[in-house]
């Protein structure tokens, strides 16, 4: 009946009474049931939970609310806490925590009347670009059940490729969002940083942490951050914007572009390898369009990587510290010592990327490597932004592929965690520069999607919105669904 729909194609069946938002999202319910045995995208589901919420949101659009949100089913990554449900972020150590509050991203998704049908499977902590180290299991790409579908928030961008939901939370440290977005052939925005709050989602990396949506098309991702977005008091790195346009988004969709843009096409991200194939047949297709492109340098891009790594692992072993077995979280049997509690605990709870991550985070804070590795890092970071700052003095928009490559095997990069590393290079630069970024699908490759990244300068998400909207328009590559030929 409404299988693919679209977020907005299923707010326009409930206005139009087509159906009611307990029968779409029961169509739901069972569409997961059927399915995701295959692909392990689900932690929780949530049928009593989400019924209920689909009756409120009947009752809401029959007294006459008939805001384009209310009654539609989608699914939250198992990284934001809510109130009464379990909250595991895809690890050991969280796998019967059942949250007391619900994040400020889960508290205003129910206040716009959209319906929580369960929480997606992650990496554990959101540390990896694969989603095979949750403690739940590996999950598979719906073009291809041997691949990954890419990490942390695997589980959201594999649950919208296979039709299980429309639209899902996900979140993005290093490219979290957009790199699983392009490796399952989806839409997915990593806003400005603070364009989202982070309270309420578990940490790994503070000071890089972003929410967004992950949906079909751009349309949909705009309907969802308009939901998401806004000033929180409760997050002291929440921005205060005026975000008077998301509101226009809700009622009328994004609008059409009033002029061509000027393009930048960074050196260090179009080299030879299996995205170019796809990205230029994208970039012909926007130049049909009038857009103009120009060639410049971002030249600290190879040092992203590092940089990244030093400082996200740095963070994360200071917001894990708080998992030590006496105030929440796995504890261990019978320990025989205080000393013996904080061991076990930690040993049992935590998978090895994450130990992996705190070792090298506690590593670099230590004295006498804290200026050498720490220090240094920032300081390349601060670099980092300041090539993005001389590019948009020049262009509009940054394009750059996703991913260097399309998915790839499962196992094949867990021993190499330096090479499962590089799968984030085209996405961390933007991450430490605090920059909105998109990724959209723009072709195949060994047929499998591959996706493009719209970068622009900060709190600036309509420039890569009205884009993605206006080549969508256009092309098909959304619209492609796993079993169909590629």
């Amino acid at each position: 009946m409404i299988e693919f729909s679209s977020l907005r194609d299923m707010s326009a069946g409930l206005a139009n009474r087509d159906f009611s938002s307990v029968e779409l999202t029961q169509d739901h319910l069972t569409r997961i049931q059927t399915a995701d045995s295959d692909i392990n995208s689900f932690v929780t589901v949530n049928p009593e939970l989400a019924l209920a919420q689909a009756a409120r949101a009947d009752q809401r659009r029959a007294a006459g609310d008939q805001q384009p949100t209310v009654g539609l089913p989608f699914a939250h990554k198992d990284i934001f806490c809510t109130d009464g449900v379990l909250t595991t972020a895809g690890s050991k150590m969280l796998s019967k925590f059942i949250a007391p509050y619900d994040a400020t991203v889960v508290a205003k998704m129910a206040e716009a009347g959209m319906v929580s049908i369960g929480k997606t499977n992650m990496d554990e902590f959101a540390m990896g670009s694969s989603n095979e180290t949750s403690f739940f299991g590996p999950v598979s790409n719906p073009w291809d059940f041997d691949c990954v579908p890419g990490g942390s928030s695997g589980g959201s961008a594999a649950a919208v490729a296979a039709g299980l939901v429309a639209g899902a939370t996900g979140t993005d440290t290093g490219g979290s969002i957009r790199q699983p977005a392009a490796l399952c052939g989806i839409t997915g925005l990593k806003p400005t940083y603070g364009r989202i709050s982070r309270y309420g989602m578990i940490a790994f990396a503070s000071s890089l942490d972003q929410a967004g949506p992950m949906a079909r098309d751009a349309e949909d991702a705009a309907l969802m951050l308009s939901v998401m977005a806004g000033f929180d008091p409760k997050d002291s790195t929440s921005a205060q914007r005026d975000d008077s346009w998301l509101a226009e988004l809700v009622v009328n969709g994004i609008p059409e572009l009033d002029r061509p843009l000027t393009i930048g096409l960074p050196e260090e991200y179009f080299r030879a390898g299996e995205h170019m194939g796809a990205l230029e047949a994208a970039k012909a297709e926007l130049q049909r369009l009038g857009h103009v492109f120009k060639s410049l340098s971002l030249p600290h891009t190879e040092s992203a990587i590092p940089v990244y790594y030093v400082l996200a692992s740095a963070e994360a072993s200071t917001n894990l510290s708080r998992y030590d077995g006496v105030r929440y979280g796995h504890r261990c049997d019978n320990p025989q010592s205080l000393q013996d509690l904080y061991e076990r605990s930690r040993e049992e709870g935590f998978g090895q990327e994450v130990k992996r991550r705190i070792l090298t985070g506690t590593y670099t804070l230590s004295v006498g490597y804290f200026d050498a590795y720490y220090v240094k890092a920032q300081k390349i970071r601060r670099l980092i932004a300041q090539d993005f700052d001389k590019a948009f003095a020049e262009v509009d928009l940054v394009l750059a592929p996703t991913a260097p490559t399309p998915a790839f095997k499962k196992n094949q990069l867990t021993d190499d965690p330096v090479a499962m590393y590089q799968q984030d290079l085209f996405t961390v630069p933007t991450s430490l520069a605090g920059l909105p970024a998109m990724s959209i699908p723009c072709g195949f490759s060994q047929g499998l999607p591959m996706g493009m990244q719209l970068i622009a300068p900060a709190f600036r998400e309509d420039l890569p919105l009205m884009l993605a909207a206006q080549f969508q328009r256009l092309t098909d590559w959304h619209k492609r669904r796993p079993g169909e030929a590629s």
